[in-house]
Order: structure tokens, then sequence, then C-alpha cells
């Protein structure tokens, strides 16, 4: 891939992450969440190994299945309340589909399937995208309805992902798949903080990013892939016992 589409992606990618972080109406949030949608596909698959079309393909219809609900919940509170803004979530049905289709594309459990599986189809480069970068939009809506979403669906799929993500990664030896269910995990910690503070969730996210980045990029660096290659890798000289 040259490097002038790489950038092009790379900023359609900011782009539809900061429509969607800016729009008030729900039209223009869900056109941001496309567009990011978009810009991550020939990212994923620009290896052009099986294993990425598969996971570009998963991550392509789990996405855009969510946006559609997200599309459906919009035009049935718009119907409902006569109103196309973010902040006028009134409709009972459209909250919880709403919700249901934010969790999707997050990966909370029990639509968390896709996670795993697309981050092992990936290069870790990708994969620090899809769980760092590609949260950021759907978390803006989400802390934006946190009031209005339905409570009692968070609460339920963040204790799902919590309970998920702590026993998925147990019996796991490629390392993506364990970041995947430890994301499934944060993820669930997050949907049932917010139920109780915004801003609360809102710190839980930036830690988590912070933590995740610097431990991706080291994986990275060190070409590591499975917990083998952990046990093998050499050490640092500065950790190595003296001799």
């Amino acid at each position: 891939m040259s490097p002038m589409i790489t950038s092009i992606l790379i900023l359609s990618l900011a782009t539809g992450t900061i429509i969607t972080m800016a729009s008030f109406h729900w039209l223009l949030a869900w056109m941001g969440l496309e567009l990011n949608t978009l810009a991550i596909l020939p990212i994923i698959s620009k290896s052009h190994h099986p294993r990425a079309t598969e996971a570009s393909t998963k991550y392509f219809l789990t996405q855009a299945a969510a946006s559609a609900l997200i599309l459906l919940s919009s035009v049935m509170n718009a119907q409902a309340t006569g109103q196309w803004g973010i902040l006028q979530l009134e409709d009972p049905l459209a909250q919880t589909l709403l919700t249901m289709a934010l969790a999707m594309k997050l990966g909370l459990a029990p639509a968390h399937f896709w996670l795993p599986e697309v981050l092992q189809g990936t290069s870790f480069k990708t994969g620090l995208i899809i769980i760092t970068w590609q949260k950021l939009a759907p978390m803006a809506l989400l802390l934006l309805t946190w009031n209005q979403a339905s409570m009692l669906t968070l609460t339920m799929m963040g204790s799902l992902s919590v309970i998920v993500g702590g026993l998925g990664g147990l019996n796991q030896t490629q390392l993506r798949k364990i970041i995947a269910f430890s994301s499934i995990a944060h993820l669930g910690w997050m949907a049932t903080i917010i139920t109780k503070s915004n801003k609360l969730a809102l710190l839980n996210l930036t830690m988590y990013i912070l933590i995740s980045t610097p431990m991706m990029l080291s994986l990275i660096f060190s070409s590591t892939k499975t917990t083998q290659d952990l046990t093998t890798s050499a050490p640092s000289p500065i950790l190595a016992p003296l001799t």
C-alpha cells in the first residue's frame, strides 16, 4: 500500500471519529461511524492474506449491522419524538436498540465474537488501532447518551463481558486473542461504570488506552506473537542476571 493511500485512510479514520464525536444529529453520527468503518477495512486486509480477508469481512458485517441498528433506533426515536438530536433519545425501544448497537460496535458480550477473530487475522499495528482508536466514536455516543441509554442492558452486557473477557483469555497462547479478551473485559467495566458516572467511565477509557498503547508497541518492536515467544525472547540487558 502506497504512503499516499495510507495517509488518506488514516485521515479518513480521524475524520470519521471527529465527525461522530462532534455531532449532535443522529445522521451525522451515523455518517462518521460509516466513514470510520470503510476507512479501516483496507487497512485490515492490506496483507492480502486469507485470514486478513476473513477478518475484514467479519469486521464489516458486524459494524454494518450495528450501524443499521443505530439508524433504525434514530428513525424510531424521530418518529416518536419528532427530533433527530442525540440528546433527545426518549423512546424506550430506541434506547434499548441503540445500547445494543453500540455494544456490538465496541465488542461487548454477547456480541463479542468478532473481536478475537478480527484481531487474530490482523497485524499488531492494525490491532492497536482497533482496540484504541476505533473505540472512541462508539464510546463518545455512549457517553453522550449515558443517562438516556438502557441501564439494565448496559449493566447486564457489561457484567457478562467482564466474565467472558476474564475467562476467555485463560486458555489462549496467541497474544492477540489474549489482548482481545482483555479489551472485552475492560469495555465491560466501562459499560458497568458508565451507569453510575460518565466521568469515571471516561477516566477508565483514558487509562485503558494509555496502558494498551505501550504494551502493543512493545510487542510490535519485539516481534512477539505468542506466549512462547515471551519465554524465548532475549532478556533486556538491564534485567539480565549478573554472571
